[in-house]
């Protein structure tokens, strides 16, 4: 089983969390997944849209911790 890289955010503000995010993913093969830490109170909704426009998953599991998962 692959190590769930961990993508550090927390400090940065919109829109960094998310060229991070879509920089890493094209790093990643389909079905891994990547944990992105954020505590700007725009990651939660920049990264659902996100995630709906370049069909990927994206999960909240806690404040401040995502989930995103290479869907395609």
């Amino acid at each position: 089983m692959m190590e769930i890289r961990e993508i550090d955010c927390r400090g940065m503000r919109c829109p960094m969390p998310i060229i991070r995010i879509a920089q890493e993913i094209g790093t990643i093969e389909i079905g891994q997944e990547l944990i992105l830490l954020s505590d700007d109170p725009a990651t939660a909704p920049d990264l659902a849209a996100w995630a709906r426009m370049r069909n990927q998953f994206a999960q909240e599991l806690s404040p401040a911790r995502y989930l995103v998962r290479k869907v395609s």
